[in-house]
């Protein structure tokens, strides 16, 4: 596994660095030989340890984002969401790594409680009108919303904009 570490705000020691890649190692188990990218990123604001782990298996993306109020837990909480992602999402995951002829290892045979399949439960439909990113955002936060898809006037394709936590904005150009 290919570990990359980045300090934001922060020197990352040896240990902090050792620690983050054992920890994020343990992710592999669950992979069988398969080549896995991970970046973990180690940052401070306003007095909080944030840790941000991102795994790619093949196109496929593993997030987990903890922050507290040491260095170590974040590193501890983030793995967890991943490996609870993995639990949780097994089943989807085997199914597109077979469609490419690979195989994930089942997790340690712990009780895990099945969720129930989230599905669909309305759809809406609504007209797009050409507008600017701009005009977007000044959409979204009239309406009240977290995100907003729009017809870009400028490239003349979809796109999301969305509120990030920081309380910044966040745009989605799709590729082809």
């Amino acid at each position: 596994m290919e570990v990359k570490i980045l300090g934001k705000n922060i020197d990352v020691t040896d240990a902090l660095r050792q620690y983050a890649e054992k920890k994020v190692e343990k992710i592999g188990k669950f992979f069988a030989q398969e080549p896995l990218e991970a970046q973990v990123s180690l940052g401070i604001e306003r007095g909080l340890h944030i840790v941000d782990i991102t795994i790619s298996i093949n196109g496929l993306l593993l997030r987990g984002e903890e922050k507290t109020g040491d260095m170590y837990a974040s590193i501890d909480g983030a793995v967890d969401k991943i490996e609870r992602q993995i639990r949780k999402y097994k089943t989807r995951i085997n199914r597109r790594l077979r469609e490419e002829n690979k195989v994930v290892i089942p997790p340690s045979k712990e009780k895990v409680e099945e969720a129930p399949e989230p599905k669909v439960v309305r759809t809406k439909r609504f007209a797009i009108k050409p507008m600017s990113t701009e005009e977007a955002i000044m959409q979204m936060d009239l309406l009240g919303h977290d995100f907003f898809v729009y017809f870009n006037a400028d490239t003349e394709e979809v796109n999301v904009v969305y509120k990030r936590k920081d309380g910044n904005y966040g745009l989605i150009e799709p590729e082809f």
